[in-house]
């Protein structure tokens, strides 16, 4: 089923543009969490991803209140009939939050042993996992102009994050090629699971009627459960020694805020408009953050280079949403 009507497209856009703002931000802050040089122990990857889908619930548990108009009978009702009484269903959702929960720690790997450069420009194989995907599990058609606008999309992700000289060799004598292969294994893998993952999601939601939110609420409590057995297992004996909140700090906590966010927009993305969607407005936040690191940060010299991949992503963007309004035949059947 399409949403077409005015507010479905409203909806739909301006939660891409939130999601923009949120992946700028979320990158640019967890990057410089992971590299500030900071007293004491630096806070562990996982114990962020378990906070993160903590607060998710805890958000959308108060947004179903709110539906329910402050009823916490009427809250419970709901979420027994269809959390427990439709387990089946309920079942299915481990598979997408077992996934998400690797993708969100290996996210943190990635950035931790990668420049940010490299770490967005590979990250970005996920809109073509994504396509694929789409195709093989949703019987989604694409044409022939959105399949050229993912090859446009690419070059000029790959253009706009091409590392120049200075940017390349300063951070490539930092990193050992130990850590660099550690990294671009993370992302890889990262790209695979998000593809599965969100478009296994978009399944779900658009085959059932279910409240988004409950969704919600039903893929946190599989992460956050497969989250905290994860950073028993990984991260057990730092946990025993300094706690699980060891190393947060007011930039910890932002970039748990960005994370947990990040799961309810592109929650709503999905329902609204489509993983591959999702994806260019994904690639859209990088030349965002570019630009807020070359005027705030002043770490990134802009180049012809730059400017070219830029023009790329922005054609490819119309070129993908011009096959969508000019034919209907490429909608997801459900």
């Amino acid at each position: 089923m399409v949403l077409s009507s005015p507010q479905s497209q409203r909806l739909k856009y301006l939660s891409l543009g939130i999601l923009v703002l949120q992946t700028t931000s979320l990158v640019l802050t967890m990057r410089y969490s992971r590299t500030l040089k900071e007293d004491g122990p630096r806070y562990l990857p996982s114990a962020a991803v378990v906070s993160a889908e903590l607060l998710k619930i805890t958000a959308c548990t108060i947004i179903v209140l709110v539906q329910n108009n402050w009823s916490v009978r009427a809250m419970n009702q709901q979420l027994k009939e269809e959390i427990v009484s439709k387990s089946s269903e309920t079942l299915k959702l481990a598979v997408p939050a077992g996934i998400y929960t690797l993708q969100n720690n290996l996210l943190y790997v990635a950035l931790s042993n990668l420049d940010a450069a490299t770490y967005q420009v590979t990250y970005q194989l996920k809109i073509l996992t994504t396509a694929l995907f789409s195709v093989s599990m949703l019987g989604k058609k694409l044409g022939f102009y959105q399949w050229l606008s993912l090859l446009v999309l690419m070059a000029g992700v790959t253009l706009v994050q091409w590392p120049t000289e200075s940017m390349g060799e300063s951070e490539q004598k930092v990193l050992s090629a130990s850590s660099r292969f550690v990294g671009v294994m993370a992302v890889l893998m990262a790209c695979v699971s998000s593809g599965f993952a969100g478009v296994y999601f978009e399944k779900i939601l658009k085959e059932t009627k279910q409240s988004v939110w409950v969704r919600n609420i039903q893929l946190g409590l599989f992460s956050f459960v497969l989250g905290f057995i994860g950073m028993l297992v990984y991260d057990g004996e730092s946990v025993r020694q300094s706690g699980m909140f060891q190393g947060y700090s007011a930039i910890t906590c932002v970039v748990v805020v960005l994370q947990a966010l990040g799961g309810l927009v592109v929650a709503v993305v999905i329902k609204y408009a489509d993983n591959i969607l999702k994806g260019f407005a994904t690639s859209l936040s990088i030349i965002l953050s570019t630009l807020i690191s070359y005027f705030l940060l002043v770490d990134f010299n802009p180049t012809s280079v730059f400017f070219s991949g830029a023009v790329l992503v922005i054609a490819a963007t119309f070129l993908y949403n011009y096959e969508v309004n000019a034919s209907s035949s490429t909608a997801v059947k459900v």
